[in-house]
Order: C-alpha cells, then sequence, then structure tokens
C-alpha cells in the first residue's frame, strides 16, 4: 500500500471569526513590513493587516548579520553589482530581476534609512561599507557592527505602530482563502492566545502577500529561527501555486560548530567577517581557500562550502576554523560585537583562537514563483523576501542581497495592489483532500533531510531521504489539529517537493551538489524546475531559462554562425525598452491571465525570410507554450504564407508581438534586398557582399540576414583584417607607406586596400595586397582594373568593387570580372518586409 498523498488542506476547525482587510501581509520581516508600510502611505484609508507567526521581532531579519548590499560609492556602478550577483547565481538569474535589484535598491535603503534605520558611518558621516563574498567592491552597509538585522527589524516595527497598521501576532496561517474565478481571497489561521480572536478565523482581502520567510528548520542543523518552517511554500503549493526551484538552498559556510550533534539554530558567523580580512583554516593552519578560488576565502558561499565540506573529507574532521585573531580584541569587540559575545557564551575567545565553523541549512534561493511586481501565479496572490523566487538569486544568493530583495520587490508589490483593483468575489469551500503529519516524525524529517538533501547529494541518498519522507506520513493514531502537527505537515511538504527536485536535477550548480553529476550542464540543465501540487502528489516541469533560450534554438543560431548569449542580450534590451516596469499595459488589462489561443506569423509581402529562430526565441521567452515553423530562413515567401504558428497565454504572444516582428521583419527586409541583387549578377561570378554600415548591436544579425539572402561577408570587426583607406593614406604619407606600416605591425594579418584612382593600382600591386577595393569607379575604369590585375598580379588578388552601384548597374560592374560587389545599403538601409501577427479567432 502507498503512502498518503500530501494534503491539500490543512485540516482543522471552521473558522470561529472572521475579519475584513484591503491587504493581509503574512510575516514581519523586512518584506512583509515594508510591503504594509508602503501601502498604507499608498493608500492611508486602506486597511493594511499583518499577521505574524510569533512576536513582531521574531522572524530571520534580526539574524542578519552582515548587512544590505548596494550601490552607493560613486566608484561601484550597478553594472558591477549586477555582475557579482549574476556570477554567484550560476546561469539562472533573471537578469531583468537582478537589473531591477541593483538600480533600484539604493534609493529603497535610502527610503529605508528615513524610516529610521540607523546605519554604522565612518568618523566623517559617510557610511561604512565593507565586502563580502562575491563582490568585488565595498557595497554593503551595516548598523552595530553585525547587528544590521536587529535594527532594520526595530526601525520597521517603529514605523509600523505609528502608523494605522493593525497586527494580529501568534498567527500561524494555514491555507488560501479562494473565490470561485480561483484568485486569492484571504487566509485562515489559527490565532494561540486568548480574545476574540483566538483559534482559528479567517482573514478576508482583495490581495494576500505572503512574507513568511524562510524553510531552515526541514534540517537539523540551520540558521534559521524556530519560526522557518516553510509555511508559506506549503500554502503556495496547497493552493496550486508554482514552486519554482527549491532545490538550491543555500548553507552558510561559516556557522559556529557546537559539537557532535548539535541541532537546532545555530549561532551565524557573518561573511562580513572574511569581508574584514579573516581565513579559513584546516586543523594543521593551512589556508585552504587559497588557490581555489580568485576571491580566495571571499569567493561566493558556494564555493566556499563546498571546499570545506572537501577540506572535512580529507581531514576526517567535523569542522574547520575561521581565523581572526590578527583583528585584536578591540577590533572584535567594536566591529563584531554580537558575533564575539556569542563565541565568548561558547567558551570561544575569537581574539586568541581560531573559532570552529561548519556549514549548515541558511536561506532558499528558490520559492513560490514570482514576476518583476512579486505576482505569483494565483491571481491576488503575492509573495515577496525569502518565501519567494523572483530570479534574483539564481542557483546560489550572492551575500546581503537578501534584505535589499525584499526591500525593493515589497515596495513593488505595494504599487502593483495600489494600481490593480480587481473585484474579488465571495470566498468558496475548498473541497480539497486534508490531512495532517504526526507531529513526532519531525526530528526524523529533519535527521533525513540532513543525512541525504543537504550540502552533499546523490541518487542513493536522494532515494532514500525520499523513501524516509514517504515513510513519515503514515501514522496510526489519529493527529489532532494543533500547531505542532500544522508546522509539521508543512515541513514534510516542503521536504518532499525539494527532495523530488534536488533527485531531478541531475548537475551540479551553485548551491545543489549532485556528487554523482559533479559538473555543471547547461546543455540539459540550464532551465528551472517548477513544482505543484495536485491530489495525487507534486507535478514537476522544466522550464528553460527565461534569459536563455532552449538548447535547441541555441544549437541552431551556433550553427548558422551567431552566438546564443549575445542573441539573449539583444533580445533583453529590446525587451526592456518595449516593456519598461509597468509591462504591456493594454494586454494586462484587456486579456484575462488564463485566455489562450494560438496565431500565426504571415508574410504580407514576397520576400526572403530571416531571422525565424530569433523571432521564436522572443516569443518562447515571454511564454509561449509551442512554436512550429512552417518555413526556413533563406526561404523565398509569398504574401499570405505562414511562416511560423504560436501558441500560448495570449497576453504573451500579444506581448511579444512587436519584438519579434520588430527583428523578424528587419533581418528578412535584409535578406530581401540581398536576394534582388544576387538576383541581378547571376551567372557572372561575382558576389554581393555587406559592409560594416550596420544598426549598432545588430551587426552579427545582419550579417547572417545578407547569407540568407544569397550574399556573403566582409569584415565583421577593424579587428579581422587591415583596410587602408584615403584617410590611412594622408596620414601615412603615401599608400606604400601605409601598407609597409600594416605589415610590419601585423605581418599575419590580411590587408586591404580602398583605392579612388586607376594611378594607385600599380602602386599597392607592388606592396602584394591580397585585395583592393575599387571606390566609385566606372564600369570602363573596373574593365580596366580587372585587366591590369590580370596581366601584372603574380598572386592571387581579389578585387570588389564599391560606391556608386545600384541594381540597374550591378549587372554590368559584375561581368568586369571583379570578384565582388560591396553594397553597403544591404544593412544599413534595407526597407523591412511586411509580416504580421494574426491571432486565430
Amino acid at each position: 500500500m502507498s503512502a498518503p498523498a500530501i494534503p491539500l488542506r490543512l485540516t482543522a476547525p471552521a473558522p470561529g471569526w472572521t475579519v475584513e482587510a484591503d491587504v493581509v501581509v503574512v510575516g514581519s520581516g523586512i518584506a512583509g513590513l515594508t510591503v504594509a508600510l508602503r501601502y498604507a502611505e499608498l493608500e492611508p484609508a486602506a486597511k493594511v493587516l499583518v499577521v505574524t507567526k510569533d512576536v513582531l521581532s521574531s522572524g530571520s531579519t534580526r539574524w542578519a548579520q552582515g548587512g544590505i548590499a548596494a550601490v552607493l560609492d560613486p566608484r561601484d556602478t550597478p553594472e558591477e553589482h549586477l555582475n557579482d550577483t549574476l556570477v554567484a547565481g550560476v546561469g539562472l538569474c533573471d537578469v531583468r530581476a537582478v537589473r531591477t535589484l541593483v538600480t533600484e535598491g539604493p534609493g529603497a535603503l535610502r527610503r529605508l534609512m528615513a524610516r529610521g534605520a540607523r546605519f554604522d558611518r565612518t568618523p566623517d558621516g559617510e557610511l561604512q561599507l565593507t565586502r563580502e563574498g562575491g563582490h568585488h567592491r565595498r557595497r554593503i552597509v551595516h548598523a552595530g557592527g553585525d547587528a544590521t538585522g536587529a535594527e532594520v527589524q526595530r526601525a520597521l516595527i517603529e514605523a509600523v505602530r505609528a502608523a494605522s497598521i493593525e497586527v494580529i501576532e501568534h498567527a500561524l496561517v494555514l491555507d488560501l482563502l479562494k473565490d470561485a474565478r480561483g484568485r486569492a481571497r484571504g487566509v485562515t489561521l489559527h490565532v494561540m492566545g486568548e480574545g476574540a480572536r483566538d483559534g482559528v478565523g479567517a482573514v478576508r482581502a482583495r490581495a494576500v502577500v505572503l512574507a513568511t520567510g524562510g524553510m531552515g528548520q526541514i534540517y537539523a542543523a540551520t540558521t534559521n529561527p524556530v519560526v522557518s518552517t516553510g509555511d508559506g511554500v506549503a500554502l503556495a503549493l496547497r493552493a496550486g501555486a508554482v514552486v519554482r526551484d527549491i532545490e538550491f538552498v543555500q548553507f552558510h559556510p561559516t556557522v559556529l560548530w557546537l559539537g557532535e550533534g548539535s541541532t537546532g539554530q545555530q549561532p551565524l558567523i557573518s561573511e562580513a567577517v572574511r569581508g574584514e580580512g579573516a581565513f579559513l583554516i584546516d586543523h594543521e593552519g593551512n589556508r585552504f581557500m587559497e588557490g581555489a578560488h580568485e576571491l580566495a576565502d571571499l569567493a561566493p558561499r558556494d564555493v566556499v562550502a563546498k571546499a570545506i565540506m572537501r577540506t572535512m573529507r580529507l581531514t576526517g574532521r567535523d569542522h574547520v576554523y575561521l581565523d581572526g585573531r590578527h583583528f585584536g580584541r578591540d577590533k572584535w569587540e567594536s566591529r563584531f560585537p554580537t558575533i564575539y559575545a556569542v563565541c565568548r557564551e561558547h567558551g570561544i575567545d575569537p581574539a586568541t583562537e581560531p573559532i570552529p565553523v561548519s556549514p549548515a541549512a541558511h536561506y532558499a534561493s528558490g520559492g513560490v514563483r514570482t514576476d518583476l511586481r512579486g505576482r505569483t501565479s494565483i491571481d491576488g496572490l503575492y509573495a515577496c523576501g525569502e518565501v519567494a523566487c523572483t530570479g534574483v538569486h539564481g542557483a546560489n544568493r550572492l551575500a546581503s542581497n537578501s534584505l535589499l530583495e525584499g526591500l525593493v520587490f515589497a515596495e513593488r508589490i505595494a504599487e502593483d495592489i495600489h494600481e490593480v483593483r480587481p473585484a474579488p468575489g465571495e470566498p468558496v469551500a475548498n473541497a480539497a483532500a486534508e490531512g495532517l503529519v504526526d507531529p513526532r516524525v519531525r526530528a526524523r524529517i529533519q535527521a533525513h533531510m540532513s543525512t541525504g538533501a543537504s550540502v552533499l547529494r546523490s541518487r542513493e541518498s536522494l532515494t532514500a531521504t525520499a523513501r524516509a519522507l514517504r515513510d513519515a506520513r503514515w501514522t496510526p493514531v489519529e493527529v489532532p489539529a494543533c500547531t505542532e502537527s500544522w508546522e509539521t505537515t508543512n515541513l514534510l511538504t516542503v521536504a518532499t517537493v525539494l527532495t523530488g527536485a534536488a533527485a531531478a536535477r541531475l548537475e551540479t550548480r551553485g548551491s545543489h551538489w549532485r556528487e554523482d553529476h559533479d559538473e555543471r550542464d547547461d546543455h540539459e540543465w540550464l532551465g528551472h524546475l517548477d513544482v505543484t501540487l495536485a491530489e495525487e502528489g507534486p507535478f514537476m516541469t522544466y522550464t528553460p531559462h527565461g534569459d536563455a533560450m532552449p538548447p535547441r534554438l541555441a544549437q541552431e543560431l551556433t550553427a548558422a554562425g551567431l552566438d546564443p548569449a549575445e542573441v539573449d542580450a539583444l533580445i533583453d534590451r529590446a525587451m526592456a525598452e518595449d516593456l519598461q516596469e509597468a509591462g504591456d499595459v493594454t494586454s494586462l488589462a484587456t486579456i484575462p491571465a488564463e485566455q489562450r489561443s494560438v496565431a500565426d506569423v504571415v508574410a504580407r509581402k514576397d520576400g526572403v525570410v530571416a531571422g525565424l529562430a530569433v523571432a521564436e526565441a522572443v516569443f518562447v521567452r515571454l511564454g509561449a507554450a509551442s512554436a512550429e515553423r512552417r518555413a526556413k530562413d533563406g526561404e523565398r515567401v509569398r504574401a499570405g504564407d505562414v511562416l511560423m504558428t504560436v501558441e500560448g497565454p495570449v497576453r504573451a504572444l500579444l506581448t511579444a508581438e512587436r519584438t519579434a516582428l520588430n527583428l523578424l521583419t528587419h533581418l528578412s527586409g535584409v535578406a530581401t534586398l540581398t536576394g534582388r541583387w544576387v538576383e541581378a549578377i547571376d551567372g557572372t561570378g561575382a558576389r554581393v557582399r555587406d559592409s560594416r554600415k550596420t544598426l549598432p548591436g545588430l551587426r552579427s544579425l545582419e550579417k547572417y540576414a545578407v547569407r540568407c539572402g544569397g550574399g556573403v561577408n566582409h569584415r565583421m570587426s577593424l579587428s579581422d583584417a587591415a583596410l587602408i583607406k584615403d584617410n590611412h593614406v594622408v596620414a601615412a604619407g603615401g599608400v606604400a607607406e601605409a601598407f609597409r606600416a600594416v605589415r610590419e605591425r601585423y605581418p599575419d594579418l590580411p590587408i586591404e586596400v580602398e583605392i579612388d584612382r586607376l594611378d594607385q593600382l600599380d602602386p599597392v600591386l607592388d606592396e602584394g595586397a591580397e585585395l583592393i577595393l575599387l571606390d566609385n569607379f566606372t564600369v570602363e575604369d573596373t574593365a580596366h582594373a580587372v585587366h591590369v590585375v590580370k596581366n601584372r598580379a603574380k598572386n592571387r588578388v581579389a578585387l570588389e568593387a564599391s560606391g556608386g552601384l545600384t541594381l540597374e548597374s550591378a549587372r554590368d560592374v559584375a561581368e568586369t570580372g571583379v570578384d565582388y560587389l560591396a553594397v553597403g545599403a544591404l544593412t544599413h538601409s534595407a526597407p523591412a518586409l511586411d509580416i504580421a501577427l494574426d491571432l486565430r479567432g
């Protein structure tokens, strides 16, 4: 007999009380309180309700020691912060989300300071900045040395208490309320206390924001507080929301080692300690991070954690050491007073001895999937902070980006709720299967997860863990509905989904380390694992990374001589121009999110098509489920021909339309014009080729379109070959002098020379030119030049006619015997080919 399925609803008494609110925020860390405060500012008359599992100050935010990363130094740039984040995320960051974070982060941080947060400053009053792992610059602000989270929490709590925001403490959220259309309509929760709102109740609201923090308590040893039992992720799964990349759990490399078998919340030794110069050593005093990474002890967290685990294996030890003895006692007490005090409490003096450390579960990079405004896959349900997967962190979070993410996306959520005003219906009864897990298995769940699904994972360990988790669902007794059983059910739900995702991802990437698949595999695994929960259990799908096209398209572009990463970057810029922050407002307003359809990409004029793979990549990027091409690049098409059929959400298709067609019509126009020139000189032996007269950023694609039209490419860049033109001749004192100067400096480089008079031909031939460009020559002079070259040149010399060419004169020029006709107009001024998107029905 199989184990019972994961319940889709928690067994609980019917709500005994109900409260109405405009917005209910679940969680009281930096993300939740910022949403509440910002929304209250936008709508002072609105009722904002914050529910929190313990007291306002009990979440993960107050435990954040290191600080908040933001570009505040004039020598730093958002682009550098973005690049550091992308490197840490190992290919899976959403570039748009990261760009949002790094550009809006400084402003969000300043608004936090305006709310009362006080950060450490230099003697002259400037913010004191430090470095942490993965950062190439000092951009971390901190408070109280190593008590940043506590200061942020203090400031936000004081601001909430000063505002008209209601707070319900000691409230464990249970399940999402939805209306008949499946839209979020509130939550059920259990309040542990006495009074009018004791026991199970319901909050009805037009928007629900999950800011419940992490899920570190699914492991036996973690830096997370006891309240971090994955309640938000579990609720979202039961509600049918998509959870993404849950397998990427970051293990903080330097957690105070308290002895063999120590469980529960472990003291964190902030990365800022290494940022100030502390370093890792083994039991023999060897600095094992030197040579392991260019940043050594300040490498990204997954790199450091893996190095520590390898060192522990090699030495047979269960910890290593962090050495900061050179700081001296004064620096420990002033810069890291909290860490110093914790170490002293456990009998360690960092000023005189190294600190024993080992990795422990720390931060979930994955979570409830959201867009750039915090919207989940369920209308009206938002997620923010560690519970969310915004795309910022990818496969591994960059140090101190988490508090910044909470700030930036919390503000965006508040603004979106303010702008979007749907009319939610009444909550409907949830008939989903319910159930609870025996709270007595909690320690077993945590132990199995730490053994088989933590830093080191393999098929064997994950299979054993999955089996143990299935067994944990069984219980010989009826499980009472209480806080302990609700939390344990949440833990088991999250642990089961995480283990399944970790077993499915057959590679090592970021914080996911498979011993049996120890290499990163971009060909098969440059993508995301999305999980939803159904009656029969978790349902998992693989989604190609949003900033990278599917491998099939990437291979096709590579075979065509194009760089997929370059095409991706171009699409990213084009999409940013089209969408800005608000997105396609017309489609968002007029088209229901669930509406799907099929659309045809249709030629309106005869021509040669080019760029179909690029257009398909745009549609896929925006969410099209499938694309079927009816034509191939380089084919001649007629007006009315269907070039491609795409299927997916109507919003996605119409939002992608302009960007896709901008590229497709332009490239097809280039191919079509090239085809006309090729046709005009057919049979002459000459070939049509392009120049560098291309649009900025589009050179490789435009030259590809020339090839689709039957032409050939000239130089891609100024470094491919030397091309001596009239200004070079003037500067060098003569064509021969210019030729010899290039030959001396670049002896192996092809040299091309442009001439505009026949009397320049002999000196160029004397120097040994390999290609001569005849600029604005008449047909007669071109024919004479061909004759001279054939009779004089010892080696093969190619001739190209350029300047003043027209389609009408092209054949006459080609029949002189030149090798090439160079036509800058192919890429410089080709008219777009008329192509449209027709939505069926």
